[in-house]
């Protein structure tokens, strides 16, 4: 048998296919594994004819010798670590457990069940599940730490693509409506791991999140901000670049520093720095409220990322002292549908009218959209891909210039 060329290969020896025929069924994804002549095929599903055994199994990743820091799949048991990472038997309250750890792998697999299950049950039937267990444990463990080590070296990649400045930032036009003149933009981060595929920033800002380095992007946005548009910002006191700041940044006593150092260094005014907070951020709320106040006192504007999504309230948006809300594209794209989240925004619009803040519109894509919002008395500021999709500096250079003499023509006309 000659199959189709694996998915992963490992140590050269062992192979990794997903949905290799026949080892397939139906719509059900397979993981099949070849070693040598053996292959082992994962099965997502029981048939009925095979039968529940009483066992349950659960599949760990361990940092040490003894210390469990993961759970990958399975049952997750309430057991100290150690029956769960050392090879051996155990028996804890009222079960009993068998642990296999691999020797190359930071991967351990654990049968285990009550001791009333294991009166009842087919001791044969036992000893033969848990042999298939094993086997497939060890081998599932194979594939459990590819993935494992797959997200740390996605993690090990953005710290070093952090450290070496390989982070690009690219800048969305924000816009006043209805004249559509360029007031700002919006920096956001972009990357791109060591093979040249593109990481979504939804994926490595949580990991930067959940693994506590989120600021040393922070920092590195703000660099690259400022020395993108040090001269830009200057020359035109109206104009802004919106920076996203997370809630790790807010709690972080080094984070008012960096940005008073930072602009004193490139010699811009903090009112041409907004900051963009997420709704989850005000979930921590008196560090947001500090931080807040101290940045509106340096001179700062704070706006509210994608509001409508998250936390805030109107004794949120009260205690937080913000200057505006962003409303989140979802709201947007309700306009010319029938969709509930339609009847909820002008009650949003009005409650930010009352409460005397001003609106950034997201996700404006369609003239329909930016009508519905031209049409209304309030000012609005928006961005969107009908006014310009994210680009690098030099090109959003050229449109500032290109929307600035616009302006200039229609007002001379």
């Amino acid at each position: 048998m000659a199959p189709a060329e694996p998915d992963i290969t490992v140590a050269g020896s062992t192979n990794v296919y997903k949905n290799l025929a026949p080892y397939q069924s139906d719509d059900q994804a397979m993981i099949t594994l070849r070693y040598g002549d053996f292959f082992v095929v994962l099965i997502p599903y029981i048939q009925p004819h095979m039968g529940v055994g009483p066992e349950h199994y659960a599949e760990t990743v361990k940092d040490g010798a003894s210390r469990r820091s993961d759970w990958l799949l399975g049952d997750l048991p309430p057991v100290s670590a150690a029956a769960l990472t050392r090879d051996g038997l155990s028996r804890q309250s009222k079960s009993l457990y068998a642990t296999r750890c691999s020797a190359r792998f930071p991967n351990c697999v654990t049968a285990y069940l009550t001791i009333a299950e294991a009166l009842q049950a087919d001791h044969a039937q036992i000893r033969v599940d848990i042999a298939l267990g094993g086997l497939t444990g060890a081998f599932l463990g194979l594939f459990c730490s590819i993935i494992y080590r797959r997200s740390r070296g996605v993690e090990q990649q953005l710290r070093r693509a952090i450290r070496q400045g390989r982070m690009r930032v690219v800048y969305q036009p924000i816009v006043s409506l209805p004249d559509r003149r360029i007031v700002g933009a919006e920096a956001l981060s972009r990357w791109s791991d060591e093979e040249d595929f593109a990481v979504s920033p939804e994926v490595f800002i949580k990991i930067a999140e959940e693994r506590g380095f989120i600021g040393e992007i922070t920092r590195l946005v703000v660099r690259r901000v400022l020395g993108d548009f040090a001269e830009i910002l200057r020359s035109r006191p109206g104009f802004h670049i919106s920076i996203n700041v997370a809630a790790a940044d807010l709690a972080d006593p080094q984070f008012l520093p960096m940005l008073d150092q930072a602009l004193e260094q490139a010699g811009v005014p903090a009112s041409s720095l907004v900051i963009e907070i997420t709704e989850t951020s005000t979930a921590v709320r008196q560090s947001a409220v500090e931080t807040i106040r101290c940045l509106h006192q340096r001179g700062h504007s704070v706006h509210i990322d994608d509001f409508g999504t998250g936390y805030s309230s109107l004794s949120y948006l009260h205690d937080l002292s913000v200057d505006a809300i962003k409303i989140d594209k979802s709201f947007t794209q309700a306009i010319g549908t029938e969709a509930v989240t339609i009847s909820i925004l002008p009650q949003v619009l009005g409650m930010a009218k009352s409460l005397n803040l001003g609106v950034v519109v997201e996700g404006i894509e369609t003239s329909l959209q930016a009508s519905y919002f031209t049409a209304l008395s309030q000012p609005f500021d928006a961005q969107g891909w009908l006014f310009g999709r994210p680009v690098p500096v030099d090109l959003f250079r050229q449109l500032l210039v290109e929307n600035e003499n616009e302006a200039q023509a229609a007002k001379d006309e």
